[in-house]
């Protein structure tokens, strides 16, 4: 930095490049255009002069690189930036944007706009049509209702103002991703390094419970019965879910993860109790909800209507979304890992009922036995693939320490049931709605943890969804190799399960017209295998999938990424 200001020209994208470098940001994943001159000559020099500058990582696709950034975040917890054009690249993050902000993941995002003067009087001025036509009103609406915050660079003298501001948003609870726009002009003005103090920039600090909130949870859990823990993503700090062992193991207190984002709770401790609630509902007597957008879904299930219902979040209203409402007793704006921090202390300062205790922990245990009874049950190999036997081969196949990125929406509620994570940071689901994201996020979670093995489940249009060609061409070029199990049934099973769902006996049901299915099925691992040298396999028989699960850790273990195609029943037989 110091021989950029002595031996050249410092400018507004030097100091860009600076401001990143010192908020910790790694990587910038990039998909850039006309809009970005100065930004590219100021990596230029300080690859030149040998200066520290972020990864850049070449994203053909913007889905793919803020995916990237996301599941990048997911495991580590920093925010690293994406890099795109003007409108039609902001547009092009597509449904990245909403899973980032369902999420609650940090990213710092940066978009050119077309440049501001037409004749010259700047340098980077407009030179060529294009920036006509990619010259809008309001840029920023394109994302303004999936980012925390969002801004323009007026000026090249504080844009590391402006840089650190956004990433110290970004990171603030509830976190999310920040939207940062600069056009030419700027960016290739003088800059200015404030040479800032980023302890001065943190975000804010993790909030606990105030001393009456903590006596109304401790009272109440001592004073339960029949006490139940529901949560879906307490294992977004990994350091929280050894609070939660130790709160659920001091009281013997069944915990419930509901619709898994992390892993939140060793799948084979004793007081892990599945991933339905529906049974608890109706029995407990204190219902203590710990990080989860939905608990249960009203028009399906209600609580027993004595239950004492306490919800602590840091976003317990989900203020974001605006028709949602779990009526409770109390509302606790709070971060989980301080919160279960208080409660531990208060209560190993507390004398407890350990006969009850007791009693209470082996009733769950013989649950819990009976519940992985029933699903290894499920798990027989049959004529065809099922997604049971899928999942129960995975699970003996993978181990612990594998990362499992889940993705497979009609058949995620038995990949969650099946597929046992017993250690912290092995689980991660996107968080939204856009599919999609477990393709970028794969090469972001292997980037951020090369030593790791790093399996991603999809469904067949998922998998379409991911931009393949993107996606295993960044994987093969920076050597971030995944395996990717396609749970593949030739069409949209979540929107034909709607449809069964809400027209039982309607005639779409009766006469299998759904307008779902994906016939005749691509190569989907031919894809792959052209965009990035993966090795593709495709499986139909039962006795063939143990083998090829093998076989393709070995070969993402040796550096290549793997696409195994699973041929499941097709879900229609509809002929179009």
């Amino acid at each position: 930095m110091t021989n950029v200001k002595k031996n050249n020209r410092y400018t507004a994208a030097d100091a860009l490049n600076d401001a990143l470098v010192k908020a910790g940001v790694s990587y910038i994943f990039a998909n850039t255009g006309t809009d970005y001159p100065p930004i590219i000559e100021s990596w230029a020099k300080y690859d030149v002069l040998g200066l520290p500058k972020p990864e850049i990582i070449i994203c053909p696709h913007e889905m793919v690189a803020l995916s990237a950034a996301q599941g990048y975040a997911q495991v580590t917890g920093q925010a690293q930036a994406v890099f795109v054009h003007v409108d039609v690249g902001t547009q092009n993050l597509g449904g990245s944007v909403h899973n980032a902000y369902r999420c609650r993941v940090p990213a710092f995002i940066l978009a050119g706009v077309s440049p501001f003067t037409l004749e010259g009087e700047l340098k980077g001025t407009r030179n060529a049509p294009i920036q006509f036509i990619q010259n809008v009103h309001d840029q920023a609406s394109i994302v303004r209702e999936y980012t925390k915050w969002y801004y323009e660079v007026r000026t090249g003298k504080n844009i590391q103002q402006l840089v650190y501001r956004g990433i110290q948003i970004a990171h603030s609870d509830p976190q999310g991703p920040v939207y940062l726009m600069a056009a030419r002009e700027p960016l290739e003005e003088d800059g200015r390094d404030i040479e800032a103090e980023m302890v001065k920039w943190g975000s804010i600090a993790p909030t606990g419970l105030a001393e009456e909130s903590l006596n109304d949870i401790c009272e109440a859990l001592l004073a339960a019965e029949n006490p139940v823990i529901i949560t879906s993503y307490l294992g977004r700090n990994q350091d929280s879910v050894e609070q939660l062992i130790s709160l659920s193991e001091k009281l013997a207190l069944p915990v419930i993860e509901v619709g898994r984002w992390n892993m939140n709770f060793p799948s084979d401790h004793p007081l892990h109790l599945g991933h339905d609630p529906a049974g608890f509902l109706r029995e407990a007597d204190l219902i203590l909800i710990i990080d989860s957008n939905l608990p249960w879904i009203p028009a399906e299930n209600q609580p027993n209507p004595k239950a004492k219902i306490y919800y602590l979040d840091i976003d317990p209203l989900k203020e974001a979304t605006p028709l949602w409402y779990i009526p409770s007793h109390r509302f606790f704006k709070a971060n989980s890992y301080a919160a279960l921090l208080q409660i531990n202390r208060r209560l190993q300062q507390t004398k407890l009922d350990e006969e009850l205790i007791a009693k209470r922990f082996k009733r769950l245990q013989a649950a819990h036995e009976k519940l992985w009874m029933e699903i290894k049950a499920k798990e027989v190999e049959k004529e065809v693939l099922t997604p049971e036997f899928v999942v129960g081969t995975l699970r003996d196949v993978v181990g612990d320490e594998t990362i499992i990125l889940n993705e497979t929406t009609s058949y995620a509620p038995i990949v969650e049931r099946h597929l046992a994570r017993n250690k912290p940071g092995t689980w991660f689901m996107s968080g939204g709605s856009a599919l999609g994201w477990f393709g970028g996020a794969a090469i972001g979670v292997k980037l951020a943890c090369p030593e790791k093995r790093v399996v991603a489940l999809c469904g067949d249009g998922t998998y379409i969804f991911s931009v393949p060609t993107a996606t295993y061409w960044v994987a093969n070029k920076y050597k971030a190799p995944f395996m990717t199990v396609i749970f593949n049934n030739q069409g949209w099973g979540a929107a034909q399960l709607a449809v069964k769902q809400e027209h039982p006996d309607g005639y779409a049901v009766k006469n299998d017209k759904f307008w779902t299915g994906i016939s005749p099925a691509a190569d989907l691992g031919a894809i792959a295998q052209a965009a990035g040298n993966a090795l593709a396999l495709t499986v139909s028989e039962p006795a063939r999938l143990k083998p090829a699960l093998l076989e393709g850790l070995q070969a993402i273990d040796e550096g290549r990424s793997v696409v195994l195609n699973l041929l499941l029943p097709p879900v229609t037989q509809q002929k179009l």
